[in-house]
């Protein structure tokens, strides 16, 4: 019996040994380190999922870094009819770690990146490029298949893959689109996620009904600046003749074609409408001083100026091919402003134009007044722990998420001076804090400190110039 002993007593040493060995080696793998419960590679853990399958895996210190596709139900509500590849991206730190799931609401970046609330709680990124996106989009495309509970079931497929490899909480994130595409994904599955983080996400919840955006225009900024502006707009349309002449120029050079919009006027007139638009999503006021004086500029100051700003590359059947999925969207649930711009008096011919306008006519659209009002309304009475961030000067924000009695531990936060790439750091400093404390705690890894006090919250990793550069792409046309 004490032989017995003896010998079960040195297996289990001679294992604990191999055991601390394997986790030594572990360690010293830094992101390839595994919870005690699974010590497989991490890369084979995440292709054991049914449906996974690697693209790239690209070396990135202190993380592994995945490119992948995952099958995907072209319909959710009927499995059995179709299948695409939706591309997944994963920045793996370790599996004891909390995650983000990000979105942009488009196609996903295949190179590495953090979200601010990743670098917050020091945390695993899973990133999803949104449904009918190429390549992530069904052969066959039925496009009554791209509506907003379809892309949050992709979602929920997704984290219901990861989670178990991933247990620790979960936290949603994206901005403008992205930041949208989080706050649906909460409202139809409540249960999945710890906590959203939306940034500058546009919540039109009456579609025919946008007087919001034009009191928006009124006050934003300075006047000066909008006269400025206004100006330069209004002198695009006064010159429409020989600004068109040097746009046909530039398409006829690069082979550009405008079938889709319709005419190479309707694609002029489009661009010069964003302008404005354009400018203070992208720009700060400082950069007023930068704006020509309508008066007195040459017509190729005035051509290079749109140009620089809203892209007169937008309208063209190149560049709206990429953007195909959004417009349809626009024009079936989500919705699209409307602005009077009352400084252009008769010179507009077509106003702004409508999603239709940018979809190919072979794609049936039919817009749903319904969506919209539910989303609001859900966020309005249920949110629980999220969080929306807003830029003062952004003109998306004209429409925010706002919350209702019903919600519970949610914040609206507006950056001032902000445009479009406003984030939980743009915010004054009380505000800052207190973001940056909840998103630590609903991720579960807030710091004792922090807990006493949210003074005291701060990103729990460093910065990374090349992880954590800021991501707001100049995407021409009027598209949040």
């Amino acid at each position: 019996m004490r032989k017995a002993l003896r010998w079960l007593l040195s297996l289990v040493l001679i294992i604990g040994t191999v055991a601390t060995a394997g986790a030594a080696t572990a360690a010293d793998r830094g992101a390839d380190h595994q919870t005690a419960t699974d010590t497989t590679d991490i890369k084979d853990r995440v292709l054991a999922i049914p449906g996974m399958s690697l693209i790239q895996e690209k070396p990135y210190e202190g993380y592994r870094y995945f490119v992948l596709n995952y099958t995907q139900p072209v319909d959710h509500r009927h499995p059995s009819k179709g299948t695409f590849q939706q591309r997944v991206t994963l920045l793996h730190k370790d599996t004891s770690r909390p995650t983000v799931f990000f979105t942009g609401g488009y196609n996903v970046s295949t190179n590495p990146s953090r979200s601010e609330p990743t670098r917050i709680i020091d945390g695993n990124q899973v990133s999803m490029e949104y449904r009918f996106f190429t390549p992530s989009r069904p052969q066959s495309a039925d496009w009554s298949k791209l509506d907003i509970w379809q892309a949050a079931s992709d979602q929920h497929r997704i984290f219901s893959a990861f989670k178990k490899i991933y247990p620790k909480k979960w936290l949603s994130t994206g901005g403008s689109k992205g930041g949208m595409t989080a706050t649906y994904f909460e409202r139809f599955y409540p249960r999945d996620m710890d906590g959203v983080v939306a940034y500058v996400a546009p919540n039109d919840v009456v579609n025919k009904e946008d007087s919001a955006y034009d009191r928006f225009f009124e006050r934003v900024g300075t006047k000066e600046c909008r006269d400025k502006l206004n100006a330069v707009q209004r002198e695009a349309l006064v010159r429409r003749e020989p600004l068109e002449k040097t746009y046909q120029e530039w398409a006829d050079a690069t082979g550009s074609t405008f079938t889709t919009v319709g005419t190479l006027d309707k694609a002029y007139e489009a661009v010069v409408l964003d302008f404005v638009w354009a400018f203070w999503q992208y720009s700060l006021l400082s950069d007023c001083e930068f704006i020509p004086v309508a008066a007195t500029a040459s017509d190729q100051e005035i051509y290079d100026t749109i140009d620089s700003i809203s892209g007169f590359s937008a309208y063209t059947d190149q560049g709206l091919e990429t953007y195909t999925p959004y417009y349809y969207q626009a024009g079936t649930q989500l919705g699209s402003p409307d602005i009077k711009q009352p400084h252009l008096g008769k010179l507009s011919r077509y106003g702004y134009q409508p999603p239709r306008n940018f979809v190919p006519r072979s794609i049936p659209m039919k817009f749903d007044p319904s969506t919209m009002p539910d989303v609001d309304s859900w966020v309005r009475q249920h949110a629980n722990q999220m969080l929306f961030v807003y830029g003062q000067n952004d003109p998306w924000g004209a429409e925010p998420f706002r919350l209702g009695h019903g919600a519970r531990d949610s914040y609206v936060y507006v950056a001032p001076g902000a445009n479009h790439g406003a984030n939980v750091a743009a915010l004054v400093p009380d505000e800052q804090a207190k973001a940056t404390a909840r998103i630590l705690a609903w991720a579960g890894v807030a710091p004792a400190a922090v807990q006493q006090d949210a003074a005291k919250a701060k990103p729990l990793a460093p910065f990374d110039a090349k992880l954590d550069r800021q991501k707001v792409e100049r995407e021409h046309t009027l598209r949040p």
